[in-house]
């Protein structure tokens, strides 16, 4: 029977940023050795030995092969801390997050960090395939005249690069693309999707003007704030932006759509009994978690909802319902992906979630998506918010992630 606890003590990123922008010429292991910094200084952990670091990417070069281990190692900690990359797309620091709990509950750790980094501005370039077996040939040659003969059969189509594209391998569908197919299918309009990404913008910069991120965020290459945040947007300047997924006709533009971003984020976790002895704030329990994923390939289901099939597991399994929750944060891939998780879930039978409890203090829309580094934002931020509000109080937590998949988390305030 387990019964040690893993809390969370607290979190860090570094201010997330339009790709191509302020961060565009830091690296994947800049942005998390950054974010772990900083994290290393708020409590005070330089020159310790954690018992793990657990973070990944999902744009990720060859040379990132060892992407966490080198951060770790780029930063204050004692460099004997070990490290493990862990991918699971748009829910890697979520599922890394369950991943230490789960090692901290069995007796394997007692402190450690989990987190996850992304740069599309960073993003590995690939070349054509008969470049890449020109390569290989001329680097296996032993003469020149072979290594110049590895290039013979070459044409100039096959020099030009292949641009980094994040699209499903068995539908050749884009991210925004699958998601307009389920906008249609369950009938998502325009002004409802407008009215959540200008409530993400708003409740995020209203958070950012109350200090709300003042222990959650350090500055980064002269940013101080998310610079995705368009604090002064309005229902108007959303209205008058084109579709950008599903036509002419489509719903989806780039205001309600998350932007593509840089960024990097950490939470640290402790079994509970390490964290009050090192008088570190004990703010949340990682009590469950579930995954899931859907069959989207047969077109049947819905590639970003996922987490519809998870979330009803996870609550019978704990004897809880939408109801028991204080605050829910649903990850905005796209404003019509939380929408359309929403209907899903009263389809169901699994309920309906209140408006005033979700996303409270904004989500991807306002602050950006820096792919890996989103479960790990919401994790921290959802812990404080849920001390603030006091013991028992629960979080529930939902990505959604490529591949069809979905995974979805319980904290619950100390």
């Amino acid at each position: 029977m387990v019964t040690r606890s893993a809390v969370i003590v607290g979190g860090n990123r570094i201010p997330f940023a339009r790709a191509f922008g302020a961060y565009a010429s830091a690296s994947d292991v800049d942005l998390l050795t950054a974010a772990l910094d900083g994290l290393v200084a708020r409590f005070g952990l330089a020159g310790q030995r954690l018992d793990e670091v657990v973070a990944g990417a999902v744009l990720k070069h060859p040379r990132d092969f060892n992407l966490t281990r080198e951060a770790v190692l780029g930063s204050a900690l004692d460099p004997h801390t070990p490290a493990c990359d862990l991918q699971q797309a748009c829910s890697t620091s979520l599922e890394a997050a369950v991943y230490l709990a789960n090692k901290i509950r069995l007796g394997q750790a007692e402190v450690g960090v989990a987190g996850g980094v992304d740069s599309a501005s960073d993003a590995p370039i690939v070349v054509s395939e008969p470049l890449r077996r020109a390569l290989l040939a001329a680097n296996r040659a032993r003469t020149p005249l072979a290594r110049v003969q590895a290039f013979g059969r070459l044409r100039p189509r096959h020099l030009a690069p292949v641009p980094p594209a994040v699209v499903e391998p068995r539908t050749g569908l884009s991210m925004g693309e699958s998601q307009a197919l389920t906008t249609a299918r369950w009938g998502i309009g325009r002004e409802a999707q407008d009215a959540v990404a200008l409530a993400s913008h708003h409740n995020l910069a209203r958070a950012w003007d109350e200090g709300f991120f003042d222990d959650l965020v350090t500055p980064y290459l002269g940013l101080t704030r998310d610079n995705v945040l368009r604090a002064d947007t309005t229902l108007e300047a959303l209205a008058k932006l084109r579709p950008v997924f599903g036509g002419p006709a489509g719903t989806m533009t780039a205001g309600n759509s998350t932007a593509i971003t840089d960024g990097a984020a950490v939470v640290l976790l402790a079994e509970e009994g390490v964290a009050r002895a090192r008088n570190w704030p004990v703010l949340a329990r990682v009590v469950d978690a579930a995954v899931a994923a859907s069959d989207y390939t047969t077109g049947a289901e819905d590639l970003l909802l996922a987490p519809v099939r998870a979330i009803p597991v996870l609550l019978d399994r704990n004897g809880l319902t939408l109801a028991d929750f204080d605050l829910v944060e649903i990850h905005e891939a796209f404003a019509a992906t939380l929408l359309a998780t929403l209907a899903a879930l009263e389809a169901q039978g699994t309920g309906t979630i209140a408006r005033a409890r979700l996303n409270v203090n904004g989500s991807s829309l306002g602050a950006g998506h820096p792919f890996a580094a989103t479960g790990a934002r919401i994790v921290a931020s959802l812990a404080k918010m849920l001390a603030a509000k006091g013991p028992g109080a629960r979080g529930l937590v939902s990505v959604c992630a490529a591949g069809g998949q979905g995974v979805v988390a319980i904290l619950e305030a100390c």
